[in-house]
């Protein structure tokens, strides 16, 4: 069966003016055009854009996913099984969440009583699972399954005050890192104090702290989009300051 811009539209409720711009940037071309210039989508389209779909569902960005669907070795059949799992994941941490609703609920109506670690298990499973989801591939290869494991482990384990401390040392480390990008200079007391954070904040979830596995995970920040993005949102090229930061930072150490 064949469709118009419209008919796709409305069959996979998204806009015309998205299916357009996804044949703009090449995600998603039409199998032909008419002559006067309509688009006409096929099966083969149809199921590709099931496949975008499923990946932004995912959170990942139209450029990861034109990379991924249109490589020659893309293994339908292969992804659907994986966008199974990681939904099924999804969904695990959705219900993990409204169990822990409902548990503060029934604390709060004096029905039950909960726990104060109770209160936060599920955050910061959801953060495990979140990092294992986006990340886990390329930190177990870089450090070992040992290692992320008793990282996660650490998190889990977290009390209510170590939890608040870790997320607002977040928020420190990329409010700093704003403030000493603009040095442009990684060896300042203001870099050297952001660098320092962040070892802090590692030392959180990290089971042991070294200053090699620190400087490869800041040469990970450049060379993965991924993570540059997540810094660079503070400041364009924040990303390879902290890289550079830290270098200095480990050197002295």
């Amino acid at each position: 069966m064949e469709y118009t811009v419209q008919k796709l539209g409305n069959l996979a409720g998204i806009s015309t003016r998205t299916l357009r711009y996804y044949d703009e940037i090449g995600l998603l071309k039409p199998a032909r055009k008419r002559s006067s210039g309509y688009r006409i989508y096929g099966q083969q389209e149809v199921d590709k854009l099931q496949q975008i779909l499923f990946y932004r569902e995912l959170g990942m960005d139209l450029e990861q996913i034109k990379n991924i669907v249109n490589d020659p070795s893309f293994d339908g059949p292969g992804a659907l099984k994986e966008h199974r799992g990681k939904l099924l994941a999804k969904r695990m941490q959705l219900d993990l969440l409204i169990t822990n609703v409902e548990k503060t609920i029934s604390a709060k109506e004096g029905k039950s009583v909960m726990a104060d670690k109770e209160k936060f298990h599920g955050f910061k499973q959801k953060l495990v699972d979140d990092n294992e989801r986006q990340y886990g591939e390329e930190i177990r290869g870089k450090y070992g399954d040992e290692v992320v494991d008793q990282s996660n482990a650490k998190m889990l384990h977290m009390s209510e005050e170590q939890y608040r401390e870790f997320t607002n040392l977040e928020q420190r480390v990329l409010d700093s890192l704003a403030d000493a990008v603009k040095t442009e200079d990684p060896s300042s007391d203001e870099a050297q104090r952001t660098a320092d954070l962040h070892r802090q904040w590692l030392g959180f979830t990290w089971p042991s702290y070294s200053g090699e596995a620190h400087m490869g995970l800041a040469e990970m920040y450049v060379a993965d989009e991924r993570f540059a993005v997540y810094y660079d949102k503070v400041h364009p090229g924040a990303a390879k300051f902290l890289r550079d930061a830290i270098t200095v930072y480990t050197e002295e150490k």
